[in-house]
C-alpha cells in the first residue's frame, strides 16, 4: 500500500489518481494509524506553506512523515508537500517547516515580463545519476504552479533544476525521500515515468 496523506489541503485525489493509473494500490488517508506498513508515502501539497503546515500539524500526519523518513520508507513530496520538508519559507515567516532538509524556501525573483505566480509548461535540467528522474530524457516538460521554490543548503540533494526568471531547484533526492516542485501528477506522460520510478522503489 502507498499511503497518499490526507490533510484536507490541496487537490489530493489527482495523486492518488496518478498512482492507480499505474497500478499502484494507493489509499488516500487522513489516520496516521492507517500508515502502518506502508510500502511508501506521498505528501502532496496546493496552496500557502504556512496553512499547509499548520493543516499537517493539527492531522497528526507530520509524525506519519518524520517516521517514514527515519525508517527509509520511499517518500514523495509533491509542490508545497516538498518545500515543507524544509526548515521554513519566505511565504509565512515565523512558521517552521519538517527541517528534513536544511535551507529555505524563497520566494521567485520579481522579472520583468514574467508572472508570479509561475504556472505552466518548463523543461528540466536532470542531474546525472537521478533515481528520481531516471528513464525521462536530458530535458523533461514537467508542469509548475508555484510563486516559491527551496534552497537547500546542500547543492548535492539536488537533482534536478529550472528556469524561471533565474535557476530554481525543480526536485530533490536523498535516499529514499525525493520531492518535486513540480506536479508529476498533472505533467503528462513525464510526469507518470516519474511516478513509475517512485512506484518501484516502493515495491
Amino acid at each position: 500500500m502507498i499511503a497518499v496523506l490526507d490533510y484536507g489541503i490541496g487537490n489530493l485525489r489527482s495523486a492518488e489518481k496518478a498512482l492507480e493509473h499505474l497500478g499502484a494500490p494507493a489509499v488516500l488517508t487522513d489516520d496516521p494509524a492507517a500508515t502502518k506498513g506502508a510500502r511508501g508515502v506521498v505528501l502532496p501539497g496546493v496552496g500557502a506553506f504556512g496553512a499547509c503546515m499548520g493543516a499537517l500539524r493539527s492531522s497528526g500526519l507530520d509524525a506519519v512523515v518524520r517516521d517514514a523518513v527515519e525508517d527509509g520508507v520511499p517518500f514523495l513530496g509533491i509542490c508545497v508537500g516538498m518545500q515543507m520538508l524544509f526548515e521554513g519559507s519566505e511565504e509565512a515567516p515565523g512558521v517552521s517547516g519538517l527541517g528534513l532538509f536544511d535551507g529555505m524556501v524563497r520566494r521567485l525573483p520579481d522579472t520583468p515580463g514574467l508572472k508570479l505566480p509561475h504556472m505552466g509548461w518548463n523543461t528540466l535540467e536532470v542531474r546525472e545519476g537521478s533515481r528520481l528522474l531516471a528513464g525521462l530524457g536530458d530535458a523533461p516538460w514537467m508542469y509548475f504552479v508555484h510563486s516559491y521554490a527551496p534552497a537547500p543548503d546542500d547543492e548535492s540533494v539536488v537533482s534536478g533544476w529550472s528556469e524561471y526568471g533565474g535557476r530554481l531547484v525543480a526536485a530533490v533526492e536523498r535516499g529514499p525521500v525525493w520531492a518535486t516542485q513540480f506536479h508529476p501528477e498533472k505533467s503528462g506522460a513525464n510526469g507518470l515515468a516519474l511516478l513509475a520510478n517512485f512506484v518501484n522503489a516502493c515495491q
